[in-house]
């Protein structure tokens, strides 16, 4: 069976990612796939993306990761590009839009946001027809088999639901199945109340070629050292580091 390891959403929480790969490394998963926003929030953005280059697999961009390739004018993006610098800041913008594989049968997509872009945001409680539009083929995605299952990042907070497949123009051709959407959370910066760095592991048979067998996806919630990661942003002297304790200690959301 392939085991691989889904994480989105750093945010330049060191001690988090780090965290999570520990546990991915003895759980003995060796491919990782990354779906965007290493950047930003927290202190160590640059140290995320270093790290990320020697783990990954693939990384897909996120809406952070381009972002902050863009001119900034506030004090706490020109702070982030600073610490990025130039080579960093051209990976970013480089990164790929979204990756497809198979397993068990199934073809997996992944992306940062949405099939459209990564700023479109899609919530758990979005209308139907926009959940189902995840798995539609795009400018962004190319057209390639279209997904039975699609994984995703941005909104910070981890579920799976099924629906129905209805028979549309766009629609996977195996529509008796149904389709499958899934969340990974965050690793850096959860916003579902649970202070613990979020994960996801997904297990089945490589060979797409072969009768549809077993697959699983599994959620992981791994706790870290947040007080440490607190006193990186305080001697980073990072702007908007309360936010980002806030955040990270109450794993909700704040403007």
């Amino acid at each position: 069976m392939e085991k691989i390891a889904i994480i989105s959403d750093i945010h330049g929480n060191l001690p988090a990612l780090e965290a999570v790969l520990a546990d991915i490394k003895q759980r003995g998963v060796s491919r990782i796939v990354c779906l965007g926003d290493l950047v930003g929030k927290g202190p160590d953005s640059a140290a995320v993306v270093d790290l990320l280059q020697t783990v990954c697999e693939t990384v897909v961009q996120g809406n952070w990761d381009l972002g902050i390739t863009l001119p900034q004018d506030k004090p706490a993006g020109q702070w982030q590009q600073k610490q990025l610098g130039a080579e960093r800041l051209r990976y970013l913008q480089e990164l790929p839009f979204s990756v497809d594989f198979s397993l068990s049968g199934k073809r997996f997509r992944l992306f940062h946001a949405s099939a459209v872009s990564v700023y479109h945001r899609v919530k758990r409680k979005s209308p139907k027809k926009d959940r189902l539009a995840m798995f539609h083929n795009t400018e962004m995605t190319g057209d390639g088999p279209l997904p039975d299952i699609v994984g995703y990042g941005d909104i910070h907070i981890p579920y799976l639901l099924t629906m129905k497949n209805p028979s549309e123009t766009q629609a996977p051709a195996k529509s008796h199945e149904g389709l499958m959407l899934f969340n990974v959370g965050s690793v850096g910066v959860p916003y579902d109340g649970i202070p613990q760095a979020s994960y996801c592991i997904v297990e089945g048979v490589r060979d797409f070629t072969m009768p549809p067998s077993g697959f699983s996806i599994q959620f992981v919630r791994i706790p870290y050292d947040i007080e440490r990661a607190v006193q990186l942003a305080v001697d980073a002297k990072m702007p908007d580091r309360e936010r980002y304790e806030l955040e990270i200690r109450t794993a909700i959301v704040h403007k």
